[in-house]
Parts: structure tokens; C-alpha cells; sequence
């Protein structure tokens, strides 16, 4: 079992979680959108997950 290392990034003065897990690295897209509305990040995500083109870009991630 790979063990998970968290760390962060600092981005436009917004700080940023990674976490880590074997080869793979996961960025927190709710610290980024903390960033954006600070409040009410889930609003920003629910419009992410929306727009044509996020869905396009995953599921082009998802066959490569």
C-alpha cells in the first residue's frame, strides 16, 4: 500500500493542497475555487462541472 503525502503550492497568493499517493498527484479544485468565491465554492464547482467543455476535457482525460 503507497502511502499518501499532503503538501500544498502556493498560486496567486492562494494556497493550494496536493496530495500525493505513488506516482499520482490530486490538487484540491476547492481550494481553487475558495480563491474565486471564497463563501460559496461549491457554486463554483457545480458551474465547472456544467460547462461543455469540462466535460469534453474529462472525458478525454478518462480515455487516455
Amino acid at each position: 500500500m503507497s502511502k499518501t503525502r499532503k503538501s500544498s503550492i502556493e498560486v496567486q497568493g492562494t494556497t493550494v493542497t496536493v496530495l500525493t499517493q505513488a506516482v499520482d498527484d490530486y490538487i484540491s479544485l476547492t481550494d481553487i475555487a475558495k480563491h474565486k468565491e471564497p463563501n460559496r465554492s461549491d457554486h463554483v464547482i457545480q458551474n465547472w462541472m456544467r460547462n461543455r467543455n469540462t466535460i469534453e476535457l474529462l472525458g478525454v482525460w478518462e480515455r487516455s
